[in-house]
């Protein structure tokens, strides 16, 4: 359709043309003493074309000709860009490769290059990035190498280049870098330094939050090493398996480093929901409330989501998770058995018979609240079956005290031989 038109266009040129052309009778004099030239204006108008169509073409050509320095110029400026840009990528395929001492040399040659072309004042509009990343990658190297001097020398004169105009947005990544250096040379104070001059929406990246892990796991901050884990596991830094046992191991840390009930307690509030539900989390919690001297009624309490969890579904927890549960309410109830913990007891062991872990359970209320023979018989049956050494050394422990209640002094010391046996295998 274009073209169309434009022939069109064209037809109704020469039809203009020839109908101008043709009933034009003008005619110009020129007066050349002694001469006289005699044109058509048909012909003048042909000449005035002509010349100027001749003066545009030998401006064209004039200024094309000055412009030749320019354009050589221009043409350096690019090749050395290019040069230096294939020096640069040399310089990571080195880096990768684990070419340490190739990849700073070339990045120095980069550097070089660079500084020789900014002289003559060839440098390119991407200068100032070129040289920062050229700089950050021989710090790099040099970190690499364990050449820590040349590391920071470099790494200095990326970060004095990262302030020019050209070089906006590298500060940050050059940030991130020195960070995870320090937290590599265990250089706590360094890392705190370093984090303190991010900007406030780069501290909330994923990257500069696994930076922040690292460093409050470095300095004993359990508290914001949880709180960032947490973080971490919403953007799904990491797989759902590996952040709940982070987040897990994270919470046990804390827990484990109280020193008061009163501190215990805050952490424990602390914790989400799901957390306070983890086996391990709450058997330690508990745990760590009686050693402090905390109430009983409070351990109990944190104790019974997971015991509720394990009598509604059985194989809800492991056999390793429902062995400290039993010992911390071993521990529990050596103050103490209440009625309610009883019948969830023997209910749990009425559901579940054939689990000798909830029978000597049971038999240690019933030893607490001094049912001396339903004691030993249930303790008595799920010995044979007790796997735990722990479980097995302490059953025979109870076994002996029963029969010395009972004056059978032979069968409590055959009692306490097995319970020395059993802990001499567990140390083994």
């Amino acid at each position: 359709m274009r073209v169309a038109l434009w022939f069109l266009g064209l037809f109704g040129v020469a039809v203009l043309l020839a109908l101008f052309v043709s009933s034009n009778a003008g005619t110009i004099t020129v007066f050349w003493p002694p001469h006289r030239v005699d044109l058509s204006l048909n012909m003048v108008v042909v000449l005035l074309g002509l010349l100027f169509l001749l003066l545009h073409l030998a401006l064209r050509a004039l200024a094309a000709l000055f412009a030749l320095p320019g354009q050589a110029h221009s043409w350096r400026a690019r090749h050395q860009e290019q040069a230096m840009h294939a020096t640069l990528l040399d310089a990571m395929s080195h880096f990768v490769a684990g070419r340490f001492l190739r990849a700073r040399k070339s990045a120095l040659e980069v550097l070089s290059r660079e500084a020789a072309v900014g002289h003559y004042g060839e440098a390119g509009s991407a200068a100032a990035r070129l040289r920062v990343m050229a700089s950050l990658m021989a710090a790099e190297s040099s970190q690499a190498l364990q050449d820590k001097t040349a590391r920071d020398a470099h790494f200095q004169q990326a970060l004095a280049q990262s302030a020019s105009l050209g070089a906006t947005g590298i500060r940050e990544g050059l940030l991130l870098r020195a960070v995870r250096w320090s937290l590599r040379d265990r250089d706590a104070a360094a890392a705190q330094d370093w984090f303190a001059q991010l900007p406030q929406g780069v501290a909330r990246r994923t990257l500069a939050l696994r930076l922040r892990l690292k460093l409050a796991r470095l300095t004993g901050q359990s508290g914001l090493a949880l709180d960032t884990a947490r973080l971490l596991v919403k953007h799904r830094a990491f797989s759902e398996d590996s952040g709940l046992g982070l987040v897990r191991a994270l919470a046990l840390e804390n827990i484990q480093t109280t020193r008061d009930t009163e501190q215990l307690q805050r952490i424990w509030h602390k914790l989400e929901s799901a957390e306070q539900t983890m086996p391990e989390v709450a058997c330690l919690a508990a745990a760590r409330c009686l050693q402090l001297g905390g109430d009983q009624a409070t351990a109990l309490a944190w104790l019974l989501p997971v015991w509720a969890r394990m009598a509604k579904t059985p194989n809800a927890l492991s056999q390793s998770q429902k062995i400290a549960l039993v010992r911390v309410l071993e521990a529990a109830f050596a103050g103490a058995v209440d009625t309610v913990w009883l019948a969830r007891i023997e209910q749990a062991q009425m559901a579940q018979p054939g689990d000798a872990v909830l029978q000597y359970l049971a038999g240690v209320a019933c030893l607490q609240l001094e049912l001396w023979g339903k004691a030993q018989q249930l303790i008595s049956q799920a010995l044979p079956r007790l796997h735990d050494n722990r479980l097995a050394a302490s059953a025979w422990l109870m076994l002996a005290d029963l029969a010395q209640r009972q004056g059978d002094s032979a069968r409590a010391a055959q009692a306490w031989q097995k319970a020395a046996q059993v802990a001499l295998r567990q140390e083994d």
